[in-house]
């Protein structure tokens, strides 16, 4: 750099110096981007999943921190579901309530692996991911989930047949069927 005034310079050294600017801006830019999708895929490896129409199976790929997450609805709006074997019920974060339109009922107490605390009884009329749906859903609305996932419960899960594999986890509709 020159201590030359910018009144001093030439139009081509400005330009240049702004090229330059324009670049690393650019590099940057292309470079967060990259990392934010490289970040999005360890999480939730399972967001771009291709269902096939009519079918019953559902094959979902384990996350970088040995979770199972699915995108899907509720009441219509998207979400993302993180398949949780030792929760009762379906549980979502209070902060959603009012996008997902669900009301929230009487409270009731609960017990998490951060605690105890007091969630609200709420029914979700449509839940759906991959090929499944079910309908009329018993949950609980719970101040304490900070995050945007939403706990997919046992009695949604009981719905299903379960097989994993390595990385893999296979869902199947079992006798009863998923669309409830």
């Amino acid at each position: 750099m020159s201590d030359e005034p910018a009144a001093t310079k030439t139009p081509a050294q400005r330009m240049s110096r702004g090229m330059i600017v324009a670049f690393w801006l650019t590099f940057l830019g292309l470079f967060w981007l990259g990392f934010t999708e490289f970040f999005d895929r360890q999480q939730n490896p399972n967001r771009h999943l291709q269902v096939e129409e009519g079918g019953g199976e559902l094959v979902l790929k384990r996350n970088r921190s040995g979770h199972y997450v699915v995108p899907g609805t509720i009441n219509g709006q998207p979400v993302v579901f993180l398949l949780d074997t030792g929760a009762t019920q379906v549980s979502v974060p209070a902060h959603l309530a009012q996008a997902l339109n669900l009301a929230a009922g009487q409270g009731e107490a609960i017990a998490t692996a951060n605690g105890t605390g007091t969630a609200y009884a709420t029914q979700i009329d449509e839940l759906r991911f991959g090929p499944f749906r079910f309908t009329k859903v018993r949950g609980h609305l719970n101040p304490g989930q900070e995050d945007d996932q939403i706990l997919l419960g046992m009695n949604a899960l009981k719905h299903l047949e379960f097989t994993q594999r390595n990385d893999t986890l296979t869902l199947r509709a079992n006798g009863a069927g998923a669309a409830r």
